[in-house]
């Protein structure tokens, strides 16, 4: 009684003799050519939002995201101090300009 065995049939990336590509290989190449995964979902009740999921994934090099137009991380307070900072300076110069509204009111009352 004899017994055949058979080699076992992978596809050809997952084959052990070299003839595949590595995870290193593949990440560089993801890197260079970049995915993009982005969506919102958004849950409205009577036109109310009660919820709003963002999800943004990018898998690639600044340099190449920034090719592709993809910048939002830059302008996302969330994300980005220097956002921040500007969203902070817009909202303090409003409150300067009606704090100085409502004290012309006060003065105009007052005379």
């Amino acid at each position: 009684m004899t017994t055949a065995t058979t080699g076992a049939r992978f596809p050809e990336p997952y084959r052990g003799d070299g003839g595949g590509a590595n995870l290193a290989d593949i990440l560089e190449r993801v890197l260079d050519k970049g995915i993009v995964i982005a969506g919102d979902i958004r849950i409205n009740l009577l036109d109310i939002e009660l919820l709003t999921i963002k999800l943004r994934l990018i898998v690639a090099s600044i340099d190449k995201a920034k090719e592709m137009g993809i910048d939002w991380w830059e302008d996302d307070p969330a994300l980005s101090s220097g956002a921040r900072r500007k969203q902070l300076a817009q909202e303090n110069a409003e409150l300067k300009s009606r704090l100085a509204e409502l004290e012309e009111a006060v003065e105009g009352e007052r005379s």
